[in-house]
């Protein structure tokens, strides 16, 4: 690598060589008619804002700027409207709720109570129909008991007229019979 020497820069505001230097290794700032390059920006900064007035840029910056807030606005409005939609929908639904909740209580108490009269109209009906099937019962019973005792006194009367016939055979013969037959004969002519 090849060497430079070191000389010391001169200071700002120092001039070297009939030239004022203005920092360590900077050129001289140009100069037109006397004006350095600050007053150039500065004239072009105005320049710019006097023909952005000139055309009504603030304006319609504004004017865009109104339209976006009457956009905003109008957004806030329909959101506005779109809660109180929701808040009256929900206030809907939550009455249609209750009134199904109610409704709801109401059917099952009166399915409750249907119930009940069910259960009470089958306990009347089974002890009714005890009732007749016990009455049917002693019915039978009673019949059967009456077939019973007249049977018996049938088969009762049939042995004593076998036994009567028997006794009456046994105790009148032939000659006995026909005195018989002739009392009764002239107890007939005499009825007369």
């Amino acid at each position: 690598m090849a060497e430079h020497p070191v000389t010391a820069s001169p200071v700002h505001g120092e001039t070297v060589a009939g030239t004022e230097v203005h920092g360590a290794g900077h050129a001289p700032e140009p100069e037109f008619l006397g004006l350095g390059p600050a007053w150039f920006v500065s004239a072009a900064m105005v320049a710019v804002f006097l023909i952005l007035i000139w055309k009504k840029v603030p304006g319609a910056i504004g004017a865009a700027l109104d339209k976006k807030i009457a956009g905003i606005r109008d957004q806030l409005a329909e959101a506005e409207q779109l809660r109180t939609e929701a808040e009256a929908l929900k206030a809907e639904y939550l009455a249609k709720a209750a009134a199904a909740d109610a409704e709801a209580a109401v059917m099952i108490e009166r399915a409750r109570n249907e119930a009940q009269a069910i259960v009470e109209q089958a306990r009347t009906d089974t002890a009714g129909l005890i009732e007749r099937r016990t009455r049917i019962a002693e019915d039978k019973i009673a019949a059967a008991e009456r077939a019973a005792v007249d049977e018996v006194r049938a088969k009762a009367a049939d042995a004593a007229v076998a036994a009567a016939a028997r006794i009456i055979a046994e105790d009148l013969g032939g000659a006995a019979d026909r005195k018989m037959v002739d009392q009764t004969i002239s107890g007939l002519g005499r009825a007369h």
